[in-house]
């Protein structure tokens, strides 16, 4: 004798209801999302205006301005881009600063939260921000320089000028991305700081403060060799030895390579600690 038959008995699992489904793409979450993403929110930002236009009006202001009150003689011995050095030694400030910002900022607005619910892979957000960072800096970088170059090409390239032939812009090429390099560590300073006037003050202490301290420690005969690596190994003069100013005293290291090997290790290292904070660290 069989029970009762209810409603739920009666239906067959064939007409059971299905599991929901979209009608809507839901394409897998990749690396170009996250670039997309992160592209979006640094042209959407002031800062990004803020400080990628002075770097520009730095470099090219004042590297036209140079190139307006020099003669054609002056570019024997010096390359034509180096006027856009002038501006470029104050404008690598602006570049480490729009680095500390392209992730401080969402910290200190809460922003953070929602980019980490939207895409919780810590790993794919950060490595979206420095692809993004870095290639919108060098660009930027590269392109105000270029101006100056060409600018000092047209106004002063005479045949006592330009004997560097190709290998002036290489050099410029290396400056801009030791440059950009700068910025790359600022932006994993941030990312391990959160903070941005500490991050901010952290950068600018690292390009201004060493010259100082090795100009210091050479006022000592025992510590005069420590000052001298310190004054060797600084931002200012690893630019300026990268633009093909022979005169600058960089020891043995031949056209600033030893100054871009140590900020690459430096930059590696810090980039390696921001990777391991972000990911596990609360927000």
């Amino acid at each position: 004798m069989t029970g009762p038959t209810t409603p739920a008995s009666r239906t067959s699992t064939a007409e059971r209801p299905k599991s929901y489904s979209s009608p809507l793409e839901t394409p897998r979450p990749h690396l170009g999302h996250a670039v997309a993403s992160e592209w979006t929110k640094l042209i959407s930002v002031r800062s990004t205006v803020w400080t990628l236009g002075s770097l520009v009006l730095l470099v090219v202001g004042i590297g036209l301005f140079a190139v307006s009150e020099t003669r054609s003689s002056d570019y024997r011995d010096v390359p034509l881009t180096a006027p856009a050095l002038f501006g470029l030694l104050v404008g690598q400030i602006p570049v480490m600063v729009l680095g500390v910002l392209t992730i401080t900022s969402e910290y200190g607005t809460g922003m953070i939260r929602t980019t980490l619910t939207a895409a919780p892979d810590r790993a794919r957000v950060l490595t979206a921000k420095y692809l993004v960072f870095a290639a919108v800096a060098f660009l930027t970088v590269f392109g105000s320089v270029a101006v100056v170059g060409l600018a000092s090409a047209i106004l002063r390239g005479g045949s006592a000028a330009g004997s560097h032939g190709a290998s002036e812009w290489a050099h410029a090429l290396s400056g801009c991305v030791y440059v950009t390099l700068l910025g790359m560590l600022g932006l994993a300073v941030g990312a391990m700081l959160r903070h941005s006037a500490g991050a901010i003050a952290v950068m600018l202490g690292l390009v201004t403060l060493p010259p100082v301290i090795g100009a210091m420690l050479s006022m000592w005969e025992t510590l005069a060799p420590f000052g001298s690596i310190v004054l060797r190994y600084n931002a200012p003069v690893a630019i300026m030895r990268l633009f093909g100013l022979s005169g600058v005293d960089t020891g043995n290291s031949a056209g600033g390579t030893a100054q871009v090997l140590l900020l690459v290790l430096v930059t590696g290292a810090a980039v390696a600690g921001s990777y391991a904070v972000v990911g596990r660290r609360d927000v």
